[in-house]
């Protein structure tokens, strides 16, 4: 398994629970050097009042937390509490840099700490290590970072600053921005605001119309652009300082600012609330592909190759979908290799066990 964030430690959980024996049945490679995932990264000024949403993982509530605790504490705390209650056998830091297909039906995972085979892969690389950056014409000589490099209000105090996106990220932005500069709102299309409760028949409907494009093998879209904008404790935060005047988004960078036909507006910083990309290139060698641009899934199983799992990928891209996608994806994979516990694995699968490479068979 490659990730240790929320998708990838309900799988590992699953496993363990299924009977795949840690290290030698299964093994969860993670890039980072400790717990928390993408949590670990975020913006010191995300606090758990603020958090849009969370689930707990399996068989372990998260505590009661400071509601003005930093997110990016709490989270990676709880993640590294779980890993320990559980047993889970994540090894990191390890980057996986490709995953191959060998000749004996296994895969060859090559890692920057040295290669291991396995006969099927749970990818949870999520979407944090790949920020999208949209192109503009043009050039703008002051401050640009995108969110995922955003860290607290403090720094643009007194300015005028351009919030690009239309998600959470953007609304939690604007909720701290919004009390210290000028902010400027601007997105590509008109923002869709959720009144009403997210109830269970909404989120079906939810998860279906993004699995329809993942099971087309069309780039993934995020959960929230079929949802909508509901209302948080940012969005209310947003809403009192009124920060919420849209524009549509400019045409074209300049040196100072940014420019809507002939009229341009000076600013002092963009910050790029535009969302990320699923991190799969590293399993660019499998093919799996599609002329669409995405990778066709069908529930967490790529179609092109059922050894391939991804979890909190398209619809399983939050901490409840995570959950379900960890479990769905060890169902799945113990109808492919059997049951650990009870029976030897099927006839047509490959050598069993996954093991780095040099060490004993």
């Amino acid at each position: 398994m490659i990730g240790a964030g929320q998708a990838g430690l309900s799988a590992a959980y699953h496993l363990r629970r299924r009977g795949f024996a840690p290290y030698t049945g299964f093994v969860v490679l993670d890039a980072d050097a400790a717990p928390g995932g993408a949590w670990a990264h975020r913006s010191p000024s995300l606090r758990m009042a603020t958090v849009h949403g969370f689930h707990d993982l399996p068989d372990f509530e998260l505590p009661p937390a400071d509601p003005q605790a930093p997110a990016r504490e709490v989270v990676p705390g709880y993640f590294a509490a779980y890993e320990a209650k559980h047993a889970l056998p994540v090894v990191r830091p390890v980057r996986v840099r490709a995953v191959r297909p060998l000749p004996d039906g296994r895969l060859l995972v090559d890692t920057d700490a040295g290669p291991w085979t396995a006969r099927a892969l749970v990818n949870a690389t999520g979407t944090w290590s790949r920020p999208f950056l949209p192109h503009y014409p043009g050039h703008f000589a002051g401050r640009q970072l995108h969110y995922a490099d955003y860290r607290g209000p403090e720094s643009f105090a007194g300015q005028r600053v351009v919030v690009v996106g239309g998600g959470a990220s953007a609304i939690q932005v604007l909720s701290e921005l919004g009390g210290v500069a000028e902010t400027v709102w601007v997105t590509r299309s008109e923002p869709v605001f959720h009144e009403g409760p997210f109830t269970p028949e909404y989120g079906r409907a939810v998860v279906a119309e993004v699995e329809k494009r993942v099971r087309q093998g069309l780039p993934v879209r995020s959960v929230v652009s079929v949802t909508g904008l509901g209302p948080s404790v940012a969005y209310r935060r947003a809403e009192q300082l009124g920060v919420l005047r849209r524009r549509p988004v400019f045409d074209r960078l300049t040196e100072h600012g940014v420019a809507w036909g002939d009229h341009e507006l000076p600013v002092d910083a963009i910050v790029w609330a535009t969302g990320f990309r699923a991190e799969t290139t590293h399993l660019a060698p499998l093919g799996l592909r599609e002329p669409g641009g995405g990778i066709r899934v069908d529930g967490t199983r790529a179609t092109a190759d059922p050894r391939i799992h991804l979890v909190g990928y398209g619809p399983s891209a939050s901490t409840i979908g995570a959950n379900r996608a960890g479990r769905a994806a060890v169902n799945e994979l113990v109808e492919l290799l059997g049951d650990p516990r009870t029976a030897a694995a099927p006839a047509h699968a490959a050598p069993a066990g996954i093991r780095r490479l040099g060490s004993a068979p």
